[in-house]
């Protein structure tokens, strides 16, 4: 048997309208507003404008046509019955599918093509009625690849008694719900066995899509049913992307005081709504408009005459002489009215206090005033004026920062901001005014029996200008404790370079080299150059900062004494950090620049075996690493104490004579140690010949030099043991005479 099949078309150009509110309706100016009752509002339209024309549609799909002679609103070949514009909605009659018992014609209708429309599953069904039927619903899309089928049965197998009118749930009568974007959709219902069964009292089918409500079933549908159009809602949307697309592009459709958003059916395309408070068609050239919630009564105020209209919105208030929030939960209530006294009272209280607060903050701020000037003359700054005016300094020279300047550039001395800490002082990460990183020192309360040294030593360090040496920029001497400013190095300090650095540098030797001899430099320019001689007092590998070349820069000078031309030893507080401590200085608490000898001494042998300078987790032998380096030095097993990863062919000389340098600086009596001096041309030396090897023609005597150090065990001496030994010359002078002299004491 054949299969009478009718297209239908879902995805439809969209026509009708039911608007309650004109204004809701609006069309485009000079076009026709309404076809048989029909209201028709933009982006839909029929023909052109007769004022500018131009298209009263926004684009094909919305293109009507009004059918004078009968008054029929059309798009294509279907009537259109409605349009809804805040739901995006069209609805129009669609024929009906129909096959019947022996029925060789098929009845047909044209696809639309247009995707904007589809038919909205919410607001239709599917049905097939017939006791030998079955339906298809099928969609498909341009691509071709897209295509699906779905439907519905219903067999009575000759049986009409149990068949229910009204009832459409699979006997006589089946029904489904609509699949989601559903384009191009074609009905076609079938029969099973050509109605042999139920010829009685059904020889046809009938499939068609229907408005929810718009349908009931009765029995007498299957002998013949009762219309042959019915009524589809479908979906529409403008364009053919997303809001956030179209907007991109400013192809978006959506006019003033209206929002876009996603389409209810179509896969692509957006709808427009009017926002929250206004009213209109969205779509329309002059946008939505403000709703008067006052006026037409939509508003929750005690009345009218409380509502003030708002753009998008209202507001509600009280008369005159009441308060409250004006709503009609909220209501109103009457002020009550005080004595004017009793407000002039209050007033006056309130003046009162103001005064009192006023003069109060102006006595805290001149006592604050008073206490930094305490501050400032206790912590030595006129001393430092003084000073800057004789010698001539200049403001550039030694800055004098503020207090509330060192506060906000260390957010109020954030714990985060702490860097380091130290016996003598804690040191803050801080960011000027003018963007400049720097480091913040507070120190500990400054002794007033010592203020002018400490003044002076302020001056003169920000007198320092050496590149390998940490710059003091100035101080704060308006707070309790004096606060330093130096530049900010970035790079960590040595320590943490030699113990717990991870990356390729830290066992590069030439690196490990360049860094003892830029801070060489620094110690040597402190003793020798500097204006007034400075004992650094604490060189460690912690006190020496890294920048971001690895170049080293001498830091903290809190306990540095500064040394009278006329004197060479000071004698002082011993102070100074275990394991880095010079053991004469220790005993006689005499303080001399070979007391920062031995201490490089020690940071050279952490340079070279990657080992701290005193820990208790080694064994008793290795405990101390001077003593255990001296120790290998000795047993010629110096290579052994080297860290692993430095040591290869082309440096093992420039190592084993920087060992024997470090042992120099080690000696027990300060006389037989070099100057610093000494140590940074030894030092620089070294690194000459490491960039030009062809000029080191003595390699292999200093090899045999270095064989030849042997510690006596009965006298603590390193000295020569053989004959080969005393003929063998060193770079500079005879290892012979600097080495067995400067190491005598051991």
């Amino acid at each position: 048997m054949e299969l009478k099949v009718m297209m239908l078309i879902v995805a439809l150009v969209p026509l009708g309208v039911v608007a309650a509110n004109r204004d809701h309706n609006q069309a485009l100016d000079g076009c026709q507003r309404e076809c048989g009752g029909v209201q028709i509002p933009y982006p839909f339209g029929i023909g052109k404008s007769n004022t500018t024309g131009e298209n009263c549609s926004m684009d094909e799909p919305f293109e009507l046509t009004c059918e004078e002679q009968d008054s029929i609103l059309k798009s294509g070949d279907f009537q259109v019955t409605s349009i809804n514009i805040t739901k995006g909605q069209v609805e129009m009659m669609a024929p009906v599918s129909k096959s019947c018992r022996d029925t060789s014609s098929d009845e047909t209708t044209y696809l639309v093509t247009f995707p904007s429309f589809t038919v909205s599953r919410n607001d239709n069904k599917f049905v097939s009625v017939g006791c030998d039927t079955f339906g298809y619903l099928n969609s498909s899309y341009d691509d071709g690849g897209r295509t699906y089928s779905t439907g519905c049965l219903s067999r009575c197998y000759g049986n009409m008694f149990d068949i229910v009118d009204e009832s459409c749930s699979g006997f006589g009568c089946c029904q489904m719900d609509i699949p989601p974007n559903m384009v191009n959709i074609s009905i076609q219902a079938a029969s099973f066995d050509n109605f042999k069964e139920s010829l009685s009292f059904n020889n046809c089918s009938y499939s068609f899509v229907v408005k929810n409500g718009n349908y009931t079933f009765y029995k007498e549908d299957l002998k013949k049913l009762r219309f042959h159009d019915v009524a589809v809602i479908y979906d529409w949307s403008v364009g053919n992307e997303t809001c956030e697309a179209s907007k991109n592009r400013g192809t978006n459709a959506c006019k003033r005081n209206s929002e876009c958003v996603r389409s209810n059916g179509a896969e692509n395309g957006y709808q427009c709504r009017c926002k929250f408070g206004f009213e209109g068609n969205p779509y329309h050239p002059d946008g939505c408009s403000d709703i008067d919630e006052c006026k037409i009564g939509r508003h929750d105020c005690i009345s009218g005459d409380n509502c003030h209209n708002m753009n998008g919105t209202y507001r509600c208030f009280c008369p005159k002489g009441q308060h409250g929030n004006g709503t009609r939960e909220g209501r109103c209530q009457e002020n009550n009215t005080l004595p004017k006294f009793v407000i002039g009272g209050g007033a006056g209280f309130i003046a009162l206090l103001a005064v009192i607060f006023f003069l109060y903050w102006m006595y805290q701020k001149r006592k604050l005033s008073k206490l930094k000037e305490k501050f400032f003359k206790q912590n030595g700054g006129y001393i430092l004026l003084q000073q800057i005016s004789t010698r001539g300094e200049s403001s550039q020279t030694v800055q004098l920062f503020t207090e509330d300047e060192l506060k906000k550039a260390t957010k109020n001395y954030d714990d985060k901001l702490i860097i380091g800490r130290g016996g003598y002082g804690t040191v803050f990460k801080g960011v000027l005014t003018n963007n400049r990183i720097v480091a913040i020192k507070k120190s500990k309360i400054v002794d007033e029996s010592q203020i002018e040294q400490f003044i002076n030593e302020v001056v003169v360090l920000s007198r320092i200008n050496h590149r390998n040496v940490v710059k003091l920029l100035g101080c704060c001497l308006e707070t309790e404790v004096p606060l330093l400013v130096y530049e900010f190095i970035n790079n960590g300090t040595l320590f943490n370079f030699i113990h717990k650095g991870r990356n390729a540098n830290n066992l590069i030797w030439e690196t490990r080299l360049r860094i003892a001899t830029e801070a060489a430099g620094a110690l040597s320019y402190l003793h020798s150059a500097a204006s007034i001689p400075i004992i650094h007092r604490d060189i460690k590998s912690s006190n020496i900062l890294l920048d971001s070349t690895y170049t080293a820069k001498v830091s903290d000078f809190g306990a540095s004494r500064f040394v009278p031309q006329d004197q060479i030893a000071l004698a002082t507080m011993v102070q100074g950090t275990i394991g880095y401590l010079d053991p004469e200085y220790m005993q006689t608490s005499q303080l001399t620049e070979k007391s920062d000898v031995y201490s490089f001494g020690v940071v050279l042998a952490e340079l070279l075996t990657g080992e701290e300078p005193l820990s208790f987790d080694r064994s008793e032998e290795k405990r101390s690493l001077a003593i255990y380096f001296l120790s290998s030095l000795k047993a010629n097993r110096v290579f052994d104490a080297i860290q692993d990863g430095i040591l290869n062919e082309k440096n093992e000389q420039e190592i084993k004579e920087v060992a024997i340098l470090a042992a120099k600086c080690l000696s027990l009596k300060g006389e037989d140690r070099p100057s610093m001096k000494e140590v940074a041309m030894e030092l620089e030396g070294i690194r000459v010949l490491q960039k030009h090897p062809w000029s080191n023609n003595n390699g292999d005597n200093n090899l045999g030099e270095t064989q030849c150090l042997v510690l006596d065990e009965t006298s603590s001496r390193i000295h020569m043991h053989s004959e080969r030994c005393s003929h063998q010359n060193y770079r500079y002078d005879s290892i012979n005479d600097q080495l067995s002299s400067s190491l005598d004491g051991r």
